[in-house]
């Protein structure tokens, strides 16, 4: 079990499709690790475990210290490196949509990993919650983190709709939002779509935003237009340390 060290909250883009840091790989994909927490959290473990690792490796980051892993839905771009990471550390605990297919869960199981299947909001760790699942076709859980900042939302695709997202997580905590970062799914809608989007994250007070993965590069143009300096621009590597979170 790893304790946080200060109170701090560090979040480290481990695998996406945007570049930032260029000595790591980009592919399409999602996955960031959580420090500052009670417990060290893996949220979404990208597609290829081989690049995860070589990414994980370069950002001196051992995979030994993860403690949970929390994986958002079954896309294969958020799940694909689970095998990787099991096989350098079976020791950690997987929270996984209840909803994911027996066959994920058995390689969970099999590795001597700990199993934890999510349907409703539930608490991970002191000051991490899911949302449980949410959506409809494609269900998803995101990672809600209070701070005394406010709430910080990471999203997988963010499948659900990232305004849905953001008026859940802040029902269940009652909590403004200082942060949403992750995959918003925007990248095949068209500029007024995606400003409507926009509009109804702001209507929900929202302080930052860090968009990536999914979200498309026209989405994280109007972001920025929208948000300015609040914009948090992200890939590959990003370090975001949110001081005195805790």
């Amino acid at each position: 079990m790893s304790f946080a060290v200060s109170n701090d909250l560090t979040l480290t883009i481990v695998y996406d499709n945007n570049p930032y840091n260029e000595e790591l790989e980009t592919r399409w994909g999602f996955s960031c690790l959580v420090q500052g927490l009670e417990k060290t959290i893996l949220f979404d473990v990208g597609g290829e475990g081989s690049v995860l690792l070589k990414n994980m490796e370069k950002l001196e980051i051992d995979p030994k210290t993860i403690d949970l892993i929390v994986l958002s839905h079954i896309h294969y771009d958020h799940i694909g490196g689970l095998s990787a990471i099991l096989e350098k550390n079976p020791f950690v605990t997987v929270y996984m949509p209840n909803s994911f297919p027996k066959s994920v869960k058995e390689e969970v199981k099999g590795a001597g990993a700990e199993l934890v299947e999510v349907h409703g909001s539930k608490e991970i760790c002191t000051d991490a919650y899911s949302t449980g699942e949410l959506g409809i076709w494609i269900k998803e859980q995101s990672l809600i983190i209070e701070t005394a900042k406010g709430l910080v939302i990471i999203t997988g695709c963010a499948h659900p709709g990232v305004v849905n997202i953001i008026r859940h997580a802040k029902k269940l905590l009652k909590s403004d939002v200082y942060l949403v970062l992750g995959g918003f799914h925007l990248c095949w809608m068209n500029a007024w779509q995606i400003k409507s989007i926009i509009n109804g994250v702001r209507k929900e007070r929202v302080k930052k935003v860090a968009p990536c993965h999914c979200s498309g590069n026209l989405a994280r143009k109007l972001f920025g237009k929208s948000y300015g300096e609040n914009l948090v621009l992200s890939g590959v590597g990003k370090r975001i340390r949110i001081k005195d979170a805790f």
